[in-house]
């Protein structure tokens, strides 16, 4: 979408509409990328996760306000707290930079995955038939800050 200043900008929000997002010079995202990690399922309740990173600064909450749970000692991770939806992710150190939940986007279609990372925790009953690079661990967007 085109805001009224001519900037590109995308929105999004949970399923129930508490909570609402809108992300500033947002095409393209730094990454996209299919997350098969153990926490991001039982965040989801899904075998896989769509995450878009964004700088931080780009990303704003619109409506409401998400409620924020420290999944790791690295993640936070935020979501409506009336629906559940998950919204963001971000590690507590390293660059200012925002996961985005593709699927909670008003047009997730736009932000297609590049890549699967921690395919290690790859459920064996759910695959992709994409051809798309796939990692075990972390895949090119990860920070070295970020580890330990």
């Amino acid at each position: 979408m085109t805001g009224t200043e001519g900037v590109e900008y995308l929105e999004g929000g949970c399923l129930c509409g508490a909570v609402r997002y809108r992300i500033a010079g947002a095409v393209p995202p730094d990454t996209v990328a299919y997350c098969h990690c153990r926490i991001c399922q039982r965040s989801s309740g899904a075998p896989a996760m769509a995450w878009a990173t964004f700088p931080a600064a780009g990303v704003w909450v619109t409506q409401g306000t998400p409620a924020t749970y420290h999944s790791s000692a690295q993640g936070l991770r935020q979501f409506c707290r009336d629906c559940g939806t998950p919204l963001f992710f971000a590690y507590t150190e390293g660059p200012p930079e925002l996961d985005v939940s593709v699927a909670s986007l008003d047009e997730p279609g736009k932000l297609p995955p590049q890549y699967h990372i921690w395919t290690s925790s790859r459920l064996p009953w759910f695959d992709t038939t994409d051809k798309l690079p796939r990692h075990a661990e972390d895949g090119p967007d990860w920070a070295p800050e970020r580890s330990g």
